[in-house]
């Protein structure tokens, strides 16, 4: 099962990049070869990728990865969740530096110089 991370990486870069190569989505996503193959083959199993030959194309193993319709509502939706997720990994990661500043102005206001801490 694909995580929305990986789902989210994936459905944007075959939008933006259809043609590209599985072992180009690979690396564009810092992922295996054989795990960017596993992800397109189960987004084209639940029906929102399919894989296109290019007629013309010397090669006849290229392939474009288009999404169909189903994948651009999957696309949207994906993109929500992810938004929504990083939203609250940033208002954690501010609550975070915001406690932390704190700290060390606790440390500065009691004489501790913080880059040298208690020795």
């Amino acid at each position: 099962m694909l995580d929305d991370a990986t789902r989210y990486h994936l459905l944007k870069l075959l939008m933006e990049h259809p043609e590209s190569t599985q072992r180009e989505l690979a690396a564009a996503m810092g992922v295996s070869l054989g795990k960017a193959n596993y992800c397109i083959n189960a987004l084209i199993e639940k029906g929102m990728v399919k894989a296109d030959n290019f007629r013309r194309n010397p090669h006849k193993g290229a392939y474009a990865y288009l999404l169909t319709p189903e994948g651009v509502q999957e696309k949207t939706r994906v993109t929500v969740r992810f938004l929504h997720r990083k939203m609250a990994e940033y208002d954690a990661l501010q609550a975070e530096i915001a406690a932390l500043r704190r700290e060390v102005d606790g440390l500065s206001a009691s004489g501790l110089d913080a880059g040298r801490g208690a020795a």
